[in-house]
């Protein structure tokens, strides 16, 4: 147990009523949490009645850690996922004026002032992150070996030469037959041939000739 405890991180949940609050966890290398009201410590701890700020919440010992007891705070235990119960006066330990109990790896302890409570456990998050990780890199090799193949694929099982020629005729055929549709909607679908002299002399009707002894008045 005392070896389990040493790879063992701590983790804590601030409750407003049914409402977490703060959620903060540490590491088995922190070996001192301090709490106090505001942001400046690891463990911001709102509403708790603390003697001195920061306030010295917990500290590892051989067995796990050692959650000491704000004075005006009730202290509850549930051990093996059982139902929170007081923890009787009696098992609470004292260091000077400070009262204190002892964390196991299979506990939870939580304490409470008014609406309040503050719920303590063991975590073992170093040891799920690394797993992650391993989990991530397999899943990263598994992304990178997709998407390296689909070139590969697309030059295997693209297209060939000969239905791209015949996707490019279809292509242009459906072109003229579009602009063929709109000319004849515009009414231009006869096509345009040049003017022949005799064409531009029948047009002409702005010209005329007049005998030269006619007189113009």
């Amino acid at each position: 147990m005392g070896a389990k405890a040493k790879n063992d991180g701590l983790f804590c949940e601030l409750y407003w009523g049914t409402t977490l609050n703060e959620a903060r966890g540490f590491g088995p290398e922190q070996e001192r949490v301090l709490a106090a009201p505001d942001e400046t410590v690891p463990l911001p701890l709102y509403g708790f009645t603390l003697p001195e700020e920061p306030f010295l919440i917990a500290e590892r010992s051989e067995q796990g850690y050692r959650v000491y007891v704000p004075p005006a705070a009730r202290v509850e235990r549930s051990r093996r996922g059982d139902a929170f119960r007081p923890v009787p006066a009696e098992e609470l330990q004292r260091t000077g004026e400070r009262a204190w109990v002892e964390l196991l790896p299979d506990d939870k302890l939580r304490l409470l002032e008014k609406e309040l409570s503050l719920v303590l456990t063991h975590s073992v998050a170093g040891k799920r992150a690394a797993s992650l990780r391993l989990k991530d890199i397999g899943w990263l090799a598994v992304v990178s070996t997709l998407f390296l193949s689909l070139p590969v694929g697309f030059l295997i099982a693209g297209p060939t030469p000969q239905p791209l020629a015949e996707s490019n005729a279809r292509a242009t055929a459906g072109a003229r037959e579009r602009e063929r549709a709109e000319r004849k909607r515009l009414g231009v679908d006869t096509p345009a041939h040049p003017l022949t002299p005799r064409d531009a002399q029948q047009s002409d009707g702005g010209t005329k000739l007049v005998p030269a002894n006619l007189g113009v008045h």
